[in-house]
């Protein structure tokens, strides 16, 4: 990976660690990848986040279900979860395929670059 990406990739991993809305697991994934960066688990631990985001990124039609969902209802409380079903509907409207909380939006700029993250 050229200099360029992995600073790139690098502001999008602190941006994705940063955001309330990351699992835990992605976290723990992105603080893998920056602790490998220049090392020899640098490509090993580049996959790895590649895998886990991949696995975490919600796809639009997911959104909206759960935010339609008694479960969700829980999480957020009755009135933001059809604030999010409806954004979710909005956003897909508008060609958005996945769920644009910052988590998401980091996961999709960085998966962006998967290809060139893998040279």
């Amino acid at each position: 990976m050229n200099q360029n990406v992995k600073d790139y990739i690098t502001e999008k991993v602190n941006e994705l660690m940063g955001a309330s809305s990351c699992s835990p697991e992605a976290k723990e994934a992105a603080e893998n990848w920056l602790a490998a960066v220049g090392k020899d688990k640098e490509a090993a631990e580049t996959k790895n986040l590649i895998a886990e985001l991949e696995e975490d990124i919600m796809p639009i039609d997911t959104l909206i279900a759960f935010a339609g969902s008694e479960e969700a209802a829980k999480v957020f409380g009755e009135e933001m979860a059809k604030n999010v079903a409806a954004h979710g509907r909005e956003i897909k409207a508008a060609g958005e395929k996945y769920c644009d909380c910052p988590a998401c939006a980091a996961a999709a700029a960085i998966l962006e670059k998967k290809d060139e993250m893998l040279q």
